[in-house]
């Protein structure tokens, strides 16, 4: 069992921007300090809730301030890149790191990125499939190749070693760094079906562990459509966590501090107002009781049924029986939040995660 850190980024909409990233870098510090695996930072452009439209610049920033934990987007908005250009970034970013980094893409859903640019949810998707094409075969290749596509055109001429001009710039990683994929709320998940697929890594958002069992069974139909086997160990699950010393102290932090009031003020209205292809509103997938009625669904409510929150012992249980009931999973991902007003008790939060809880939880080998 490993643990990462999936930064949206969340700051409530007083926070200024360079006060939001400065933090976001401080839990960063703190996850590789306290032996976390991996870190993934967003984008987003029209969120007032998560404002960060430049993943790379905090993959960066992050890559110089740590030393063992893997850096990644989460997710690069393809639709909204030049492939090769982004290729490019890529492959920079590999080398300074020396090979630290995962590339998480997406599509894009949010409709007013769409609407700013000039887009919508069918052009993002055929732009996605055409962009990552070509993102992976600058990454993959070496030889030279000519794309002429709907959305797209790109090229590589041939480039020998020692020459003093070409396309030289090739990842660190071989063939290329990890390509990863987030899913979630709706009936089905194509991104989680094009991890199976493809062999990426399958990253399932904070719904409840419910339909996290079709989100496998997803990664499963995609794996088997081109003949793979979907491993457990690669799947990760976002998750609010909160650990301090008593079940009441972690309460108090999450439910009464940000974690709370991100769910309050931002993140279940939001869900509330989204509506996904199957006619349900999406707060309908932070639900694991079809009986309890849409509105019951609060903060409180995912706060005793979704949330990991208490002291170790609890926190170890808790993901034991999350574990038990999918069957195995590889990484849970921390949910980032913006604790800058109660920095002490998040640091504590993710050092009894690092030291305390994982060391118990080694026999969870998915």
């Amino acid at each position: 069992m490993e643990f990462g850190l999936f930064i949206m980024p969340s700051h409530p909409p007083e926070r200024n921007l360079r006060a939001g990233h400065e933090w976001d870098l401080q839990m960063i510090r703190w996850a590789d300090e306290y032996g976390l695996l991996e870190v993934w930072t967003g984008e987003h452009h029209t969120e007032v809730w998560e404002p960060n439209p430049a993943p790379e610049v905090m993959m960066a920033q992050a890559i110089l301030i740590t030393k063992n934990i893997r850096i990644g987007s989460g997710a690069f908005l393809l639709p909204y890149y030049h492939p090769v250009a982004l290729a490019h970034k890529i492959a920079f970013l590999d080398h300074i790191s020396g090979g630290r980094i995962n590339v998480g893409v997406a599509p894009g859903a949010l409709p007013m990125d769409m609407e700013m640019f000039g887009s919508n949810s069918q052009q993002n998707r055929e732009q996605f499939d055409e962009d990552l094409m070509v993102l992976r075969r600058m990454l993959e290749t070496t030889g030279p190749f000519d794309h002429r596509g709907k959305y797209y055109s790109a090229s590589r001429a041939a480039f020998e070693k020692g020459d003093l001009h070409g396309p030289h710039l090739r990842p660190l990683q071989d063939p290329r760094p990890p390509i990863a994929m987030a899913g979630g709320p709706g009936a089905v998940s194509k991104s989680l079906t094009i991890c199976g697929e493809q062999g990426f890594l399958p990253i399932s958002l904070n719904i409840a562990a419910p339909h996290l069992k079709n989100n496998w069974r997803d990664i499963q139909n995609g794996a088997k459509k081109a003949n793979r086997v979907a491993k457990r160990s690669d799947w990760r699950i976002v998750r609010e966590v909160f650990v301090a010393n008593t079940d009441e102290e972690a309460w108090e932090h999450s439910v009464n501090g940000m974690m709370g009031r991100m769910y309050t003020d931002y993140f279940l209205p939001h869900m509330h107002s989204l509506i996904g292809s199957d006619g349900k509103a999406l707060a309908e997938y932070f639900n694991p009781d079809p009986t309890v009625p849409l509105e019951q669904v609060t903060t409180e409510y995912c706060a005793r049924r979704n949330w990991i929150i208490g002291s170790p012992d609890t926190v170890v249980r808790k993901i034991e029986e999350l574990y038990e009931d999918l069957g195995g999973f590889g990484c849970l991902e921390v949910l980032g939040l913006d604790y800058a007003e109660d920095s002490e008790a998040w640091r504590r939060s993710l050092e009894l995660l690092g030291t305390v809880v994982k060391p118990r939880l080694g026999h969870l080998t998915a």
